[in-house]
């Protein structure tokens, strides 16, 4: 009971989180072709892959379900993590990708936005409308309602390997901004004021330098950065001004 209500309260906090996944379901394809293919095609080891990495490849910290099911820490992790997580990803796919989207929702406080919970909800509701078809169809015995029930069973089993897939590569994408896969963020700075000159301009705007009185030497020209080699031009100081 008390694990219940803490997986309700951490369901509750998650409802609240601000940031966002660094590509959607709609762009994982785009994001990352190659791995959406292998994710689409060896689900399974993919899901492996993905909650060792997001383990940090520390399986001595591997639990069940990341902890998110009652059985979690009660099937012998700690005496053999790598036979459990293969048996997770095996027998309890579909548990194992959302524990690990839980994991790394939980770890970098990531909402999931409108569009994703509805094409996560359009896929449960397909196969539960495929499952009631089919129960209808065994108990009514008609021949029509079983060839419906086939077709919604093969639409549902191929939108969930396909919102499976998009949904791995959604989290190896994740994992590769963690992990500095596409480099360090830009700092974003404001340049020095020399920097701010027009360098197409043959002499830099005099604003700011004292101008000296007539008779009195003129100052040595300025060496800020960004100025031409062949600063000062011919000309400089100019006429009237000792030099």
């Amino acid at each position: 009971m008390a694990a219940s209500q803490q997986n309700l309260d951490k369901m509750k906090v998650r409802q609240n989180y601000r940031n966002l996944w660094h590509t959607s379901l709609t762009n994982t394809i785009q994001a990352d072709t190659p791995y959406c293919c292998f994710a689409l095609w060896c689900s399974p080891c993919v899901s492996y892959l993905l909650r060792k990495r997001a383990l940090y490849n520390d399986m001595s910290r591997y639990v069940c379900c990341a902890g998110y099911m009652p059985c979690s820490g009660r099937c012998g992790e700690s005496r053999c993590p790598e036979f459990c997580l293969c048996t997770e990803v095996f027998l309890c796919f579909g548990s194992s990708v959302a524990s690990t989207r839980f994991l790394l929702q939980d770890e970098f406080n990531i909402q999931t936005t409108q569009c994703d919970n509805c094409i996560i909800g359009f896929m449960f509701c397909l196969q539960q409308i495929a499952c009631i078809f089919s129960i209808v169809a065994c108990i009514v015995g008609s021949d029509e309602l079983s060839q419906a029930s086939q077709i919604l069973n093969c639409m549902a089993d191929l939108v969930y390997c396909t919102v499976c897939a998009c949904m791995q590569t959604q989290h190896k994408v994740e994992l590769d901004k963690r992990d500095g896969v596409f480099g360090p963020q830009p700092v974003m700075a404001i340049p020095p004021a020399q920097q701010m000159s027009r360098f197409d301009q043959a002499v830099p705007p005099s604003v700011g330098y004292v101008q000296p009185a007539y008779g009195q030497p003129y100052p040595p020209p300025p060496q800020a950065q960004g100025y031409p080699p062949n600063y000062p031009p011919s000309g400089y100081p100019p006429a009237g001004y000792p030099r």
